[in-house]
């Protein structure tokens, strides 16, 4: 077995203590003997969320010998409310201990750069692996198998039960619902996310009319309201005939249809498998992988989707039964432009007003934005990546905070359901203003209009809240944030780009179609880059900064793809083939800088940033 390299771990530390530990607090020394993962998440990104997923089995499989622990690490300020991480934890059914790390201070320590990231600590408090973004569960359960075998040998390992203790479930109609639409009959149907389950609720918005889901399991079937299955259901969308419904159900990565009458549920779209880089953009609906579907709506005689995994939207033609990319490059970020130029930042809520325009709610920017007919898209309020808040007035200077849904008034203007600030917004398209609603709601979800009242998905009050429509709007006292994570400073001249990537242990780089490795590199001002912006397939890069722009973001976009190396003797392919099994590594990053004068400061010449593996040249920083 290689010798391979091996840091400290610093302690895990975190203001807002431990959840789902039963009230006790967890220090590294009492998970010593076992394999520890940390998973450094925050809830507002989807991203975190398909890591959760993909931990499930290996969590399951390695349940007496791995640890994982979630170090939630807030990027708005909502996510460092204690309290709306104890709803998080529950509302995606995280089994395994979380520390409430609100002033990122085990972030800081682990020197951790991007959302999700997994370290991997072994059995005697050593850090010996980590990995930024998406798809390394894999490679993180060989390396665990041999820890495993490693740490038996020696005497190190601990087998047993974890820490881990479930909390008590809780009782009622609704738990976390995500999207509510008025049915023909005047009734709801809700997603009931966490039940994994829709509800339709009698004309009160409380009564319970009848379930469909069976018994509230996770799982991907069709049939009847007893035998079909979903997976943290969210958007809806009435046919226009009024007798279905078209659901996004968003973990099964798939678009299912509910016939009312019966409750029969089928599946439209989406395999149950996860879209990776290079996967079809387009095809028979069935065939085609989609990625975390989170609203749907119908514009132009097609079902929009908000694709939030990729940062996309696509549409599903019900003529033809296929889907296809109408906008977004899988970037994330805010471009507007040609839908085959814009970039998204994980669209969360559609709102069509009739076939003018589709209104986007695209929540990691907090930004509201529109699709016009011919299929360009365009920003009302919003600025990028890290400028949030609670402010009101102009659109060029007003601010949401996350908002995950956008439903359309009957003036022409639109309601935002601005979720982080748990409050209800307004935009006239007219005036350009944006104004407030209603206030302490908690974590609005989404909103239906229901004759002069707008009833409120309230997430985490796990109810529907009905409202009247305010002929004046409330005032709120402005406030602006930015993100909470610390500026990396940086040196002025000449920048070094390094993205850390080491294929896991018996497998190799994949070339047999080209280079196994693509780099992106753009940044917020463009200005901020002379030169070394655009795709490579160099993991490196050298970018000269501009002398006159101080502070910006990098964004900088990896993907490598390897394949298990049958000289390596681990494992036998099925077909035949040379190359077994590939598996493709991806994670982006918007990395704040601030560039340091000399005299000022110690602003590095290098980045780096790990998309898997240890940065031995920065101590695995």
């Amino acid at each position: 077995m290689s010798k391979r390299a091996r840091v400290r771990a610093p302690e895990l530390v975190g203001k807002g203590g431990w959840l789902n530990t039963g009230g006790d607090e967890l220090s590294l020394q009492d998970l010593r003997g076992k394999i520890v993962i940390a998973d450094f998440w925050t809830f507002c990104c989807v991203n975190c969320l398909h890591v959760l997923d993909e931990l499930r089995e290996l969590e399951e499989r390695h349940r007496d010998t791995v640890v994982i622990v979630g170090v939630h690490s807030p990027k708005f300020v909502h996510e460092a409310e204690h309290q709306a991480v104890v709803d998080a934890v529950e509302r995606y059914g995280v089994e395994h201990p979380v520390l409430d790390d609100p002033e990122l201070v085990t972030w800081k320590q682990y020197a951790v750069r991007a959302w999700p990231t997994l370290v991997v600590i072994d059995p005697e408090g050593y850090v010996v692996a980590q990995h930024a973004g998406e798809g390394h569960a894999h490679a993180i359960e060989k390396l665990v198998e041999e820890l495993e075998a490693e740490h038996a040998a020696k005497g190190t390992l601990r087998r047993g039960d974890g820490p881990y203790v479930p909390p008590e479930p809780v009782a009622g109609a609704l738990r976390f619902p995500g999207r509510a639409v008025l049915l023909p009959s005047g009734n709801f149907l809700v997603s009931d996310t966490t039940r994994h389950q829709l509800v339709e609720l009698a004309e009160d918005g409380e009564s319970v009319v009848r379930r469909i889901g069976g018994e509230g399991e996770r799982g991907l079937a069709d049939g009847g309201p007893a035998e079909a299955r979903f997976n943290e259901p969210q958007g809806l969308a009435l046919t226009p005939e009024g007798d279905a419904v078209i659901v996004a159900d968003t973990v099964n990565h798939a678009l299912r249809r509910v016939e009312l009458a019966s409750g029969v549920v089928s599946t439209l779209a989406g395999t149950g498998r996860q879209w990776w880089q290079g996967s079809p953009t387009a095809g028979p609906a069935r065939e085609v992988d989609l990625s975390s579907p989170w609203d749907v709506a119908w514009f132009g005689g097609k079902v929009w989707i908000a694709m939030a995994g990729t940062h996309q939207l696509w549409t599903y033609d019900p003529v033809e039964q296929a889907v296809a990319v109408a906008a977004g490059t899988t970037n994330e970020g805010l471009v507007d432009g040609p839908g085959a130029e814009a970039w998204f930042a994980q669209p969360s809520g559609l709102a069509a007003e009739g076939d003018e325009r589709l209104w986007v709610a695209d929540s990691e920017t907090s930004a509201l934005r529109w699709v016009d007919p011919e299929g360009t898209v365009h920003t009302a309020v919003g600025t990028g990546l890290f400028d949030f808040g609670h402010r009101d007035g102009d659109a060029s200077q007003a601010l949401f905070q996350h908002p995950l849904a956008v439903t359309v008034l009957p003036d022409g203007s639109v309601a935002v359901s601005d979720t982080y600030n748990h409050a209800l917004r307004r935009y006239d398209p007219v005036s350009g203003e944006v104004s407030t609603l209603a206030t302490d709601l908690r974590e609005p979800s989404g909103a239906v209009l229901v004759g002069e009242e707008i009833v409120v998905v309230e997430s985490a009050r796990h109810r529907l809240t009905r409202l009247r429509l305010p002929e004046e709007a409330v005032r709120v006292e402005a406030v602006a944030h930015r993100t909470r994570r610390a500026a990396t400073e940086i040196a002025p001249g000449k920048l070094r780009l390094d993205v850390v990537f080491q294929a896991p242990a018996g497998q190799k780089l994949d070339t047999r179609y080209g280079p196994s490795t693509r780099l992106l590199v753009s940044s917020t001002p463009p200005e901020l880059l002379l030169d070394g912006d655009g795709a490579g397939t160099d993991l490196f890069r050298e970018l000269p900064l501009n002398p006159e722009i101080t502070e910006g973001v990098l964004h900088v976009s990896a993907m490598a793809a390897s394949c298990d190396d049958p000289a390596g003797g681990t494992s036998q392919s099925k077909t035949g083939g040379e190359y077994p099994a590939c598996h493709v590594h991806q994670q982006d990053w918007g990395v704040p800088v601030r560039v340091v004068a000399p005299g000022e400061g110690d602003g590095t010449d290098r980045l780096a940033l790990v998309l898997a593996g240890m940065d031995e040249d920065g101590a695995g920083s």
